[in-house]
């Protein structure tokens, strides 16, 4: 069954909206403020998202930048009566699915929201399917956990590959820190800690690239994007 997040502070529509997508079979979960998305968001996993932006603690601009930091994947839909130009443009920048001004018609919501999912269920699994990455120069196979940099096979470490398989799976895209902190632990299960990252980045890096290969660009303050070797 398909979660979703509603984040709407007025208590009649948001009682409206979850009743009409419970009653389409989806399980809602409502959050009235920032801070109880975000402590619902740490709880539990939710196939998408849909977000007011006026809020009494803070604006959905903010908490949309957090949930595509958390999980890219997961479709963010604007449900608000800011109706700038502005406002939309910088809710599809911040990578929202769709943005829906009030007063809206619930039938036209719904088929949205089938949208949405439908679109967040095949990027996950195209994901899903990104087994290995290949280009003239390296070549990484997931599934068999081999590495080749230039005919040359590559000794990479279980934390290695997994830190190479989310940022190949968000190519072009930045992978925060905090992001790749929560995916990789040790052998042990113990989670890393942000010096360790830093260390097994640079060590990456120094076996995966070279002069005329770069594939990992440093982001500073935020994170890391995979680049494809240019």
């Amino acid at each position: 069954m398909e979660r979703i997040l509603v984040v709407e502070d007025d208590l009649m529509l948001s009682t409206g909206l979850c009743f009409a997508l419970d009653s389409e079979g989806y399980a809602t979960q409502a959050a009235y403020n920032c801070k109880k998305a975000e402590y619902l968001l740490e709880q539990e996993r939710f196939s998408l998202a849909i977000l007011d932006i006026n809020l009494p603690d803070g604006n959905g601009f903010a908490l949309c930048k957090r949930i595509k930091e958390r999980n890219a994947d997961i479709p963010v839909i604007f449900l608000t009566a800011n109706d700038l130009e502005a406002d939309v443009l910088n809710g599809y920048d911040l990578g929202a699915e769709d943005y829906i001004t009030k007063p809206f018609r619930m039938p036209i919501l719904l088929r949205r929201v089938e949208v949405a999912l439908r679109h967040g269920s095949m990027t996950a699994e195209k994901q899903g399917n990104a087994d290995c990455y290949q280009d003239a120069f390296l070549q990484i196979d997931f599934g068999a956990l081999t590495a080749v940099r230039g005919g040359e096979k590559l000794a990479v470490t279980p934390n290695e590959y997994k830190l190479l398989r989310v940022l190949v799976a968000n190519a072009g895209n930045v992978v925060t820190r905090k992001l790749l902190l929560e995916k990789l632990w040790d052998c042990d299960g113990n989670f890393i800690d942000d010096h360790t990252l830093t260390v097994t980045m640079n060590r990456l890096r120094a076996k995966i690239e070279d002069e005329n290969h770069i594939y990992i660009k440093t982001v500073r303050g935020l994170g890391y994007i995979w680049e494809n070797g240019k």
